[in-house]
């Protein structure tokens, strides 16, 4: 079994019956988007947001330094070569975090599975592959790992349940394309996909910030 991750929470009321899993991305941590939870409108709902730190690992592209990251990447081409073995871990360790919540009260039918960069690769891989039906899915400046195994047959858990994917039009880290390929991808196999790019570089921009308060309190209704 992976070990546990560390993860901090937000509040946004008492008792929450909501929550958001957010995933940072490469080299960052768990108080990436922390800051962000004041402006997405969600004080008078009860939403327990948690930020989860990855494992600290060697990068190969970064050659071999230490640092969080939720897998290691292997090649920066288009068609990234990752290590999947990682992958399948960090959706591992998220998993067992979606069952502490269920055990807090919070099901989750009642929780969004969100990530940025690589922490959005490994939200698609927990909402793809796993076995919890999500409120949503945020994928922010990010891509699908191993799209050609994606199913389609209809039995996804997740299949009907809302991906909202972001990108930046000038991205230099993670390109445009890839998130157009998974859009693409997604809605070839029936998955419910809304897709804008803001004009930023591998960002979150006020725009954006706008359009997620108002996607994840119509998650929340």
């Amino acid at each position: 079994m992976a070990e546990a991750l560390e993860y901090i929470t937000v509040d946004t009321a008492e008792n929450p019956q909501y929550a958001v899993i957010w995933l940072h991305g490469l080299g960052s941590d768990c108080h990436d988007f922390e800051g962000l939870v004041p402006q997405l409108g969600l004080s008078g709902k009860g939403v327990r947001f948690v930020f989860p730190n990855a494992p600290i690992r060697p990068v190969t592209i970064n050659g071999g330094m230490k640092m969080r990251a939720w897998y290691d990447i292997l090649e920066m081409t288009l068609d990234r070569k990752v290590d999947m073995d990682n992958i399948h871990e960090s959706a591992e360790q998220i998993e067992t975090i979606v069952t502490d919540l269920a055990e807090q009260g919070i099901s989750s039918e009642n929780v969004v599975i969100a990530g940025f960069s690589q922490g959005g690769v490994i939200a698609y891989q927990v909402a793809l592959f796993g076995q919890h039906r999500f409120a949503g899915v945020m994928a922010l400046s990010t891509y699908l790992a191993d799209p050609d195994v994606i199913e389609n047959d209809g039995s996804n858990t997740n299949q009907e349940t809302p991906f909202l994917i972001h990108h930046g039009s000038y991205d230099p880290v993670v390109a445009p394309v890839l998130a157009e390929r998974a859009k693409q991808h997604l809605d070839e196999l029936g998955y419910d996909c809304e897709y804008k790019v803001y004009e930023m570089p591998h960002a979150v921009c006020p725009d954006q910030v706008r359009d997620i308060a108002l996607w994840l309190n119509q998650r929340f209704s």
